[in-house]
């Protein structure tokens, strides 16, 4: 025990560039605007069914999977 203490007590700790608050902020951050891309994406696929429907009936497309 002697030696983990003296050894943990001669280990020079460097210095961060920021305060550590910065970190979480910057991770706060991204969080903020990845959760922002995927909430514009909501509901994509139902802004388009009036197009999918139209193009099944004209293609002849069975059960949304192509028809081939």
């Amino acid at each position: 025990m002697l030696f983990v203490t003296a050894v943990l007590a001669e280990v020079e700790h460097a210095q961060l560039p920021v305060p550590t608050w910065v970190y979480g902020l910057v991770a706060l951050i991204i969080f903020a605007a990845l959760g922002f891309v995927l909430w514009s994406f909501r509901d994509v696929a139902n802004r388009h069914s009036a197009k999918a429907a139209a193009y099944a009936a004209a293609h002849g497309a069975t059960a949304g999977h192509g028809g081939h």
